[in-house]
């Protein structure tokens, strides 16, 4: 689940390429961000300090602590639109790699948009503090564990239904063991 999302609060959730978000009902999925936002949250991380594409996805993916990381198919198009408007400016660095900075009127957008842009960056980073919160190892461990013996014992041909219908109730009764701690 390396780029994948998780919930961000305020009842909308979101999620990457193989993410899942909580925005629309269980399992629903929607993208990271809506129409600008990437926009704006490139133009933030770039008046930070001038930045490669490919330092803007690693920011992206360290500020979700690992949950998202936007595809370059995302970034480099949002880039040249930037820098279409004016709003950043393109440098060559390090052979063909690209160093973006804000312009005037790319700083002139942020400060138009600051609560916006603000909201996003928290959010990024909620994600990434719930990221930390919900995606310790020993229970990944454990749930790979679980999975192996699942498949290992439901693969046997011969299982038979009685066997297969106390499955089930353990896991059940496992769920709801954990829902009400």
């Amino acid at each position: 689940m390396h780029r994948g999302g998780r919930s961000f609060g305020h009842g909308r959730g979101f999620g990457g390429r193989h993410g899942r978000g909580d925005g629309g009902g269980r399992g629903s999925r929607r993208r990271m961000f809506d129409s600008g936002e990437l926009r704006l949250v490139l133009l933030k991380l770039i008046a930070d300090e001038p930045r490669h594409g490919y330092d803007l996805i690693r920011r992206i993916e360290e500020l979700t602590g690992g949950a998202y990381a936007p595809s370059p198919g995302v970034i480099y198009p949002t880039l040249t639109l930037l820098d279409d408007m004016g709003q950043i400016s393109a440098r060559q660095s390090e052979g063909a790699k690209k160093l973006f900075a804000i312009t005037p009127e790319g700083q002139a957008e942020l400060d138009a948009n600051r609560d916006l842009v603000d909201a996003l960056i928290a959010r990024l980073t909620e994600v990434g503090e719930e990221r930390q919160r919900t995606d310790g190892g020993s229970v990944r461990r454990a749930m790979g564990n679980l999975r192996q013996v699942l498949l290992n014992r439901l693969g046997d041909r011969d299982i038979d239904e009685a066997v297969l219908h106390q499955v089930v109730a353990l896991i059940d009764e496992a769920a709801q063991k954990i829902e009400r701690l």
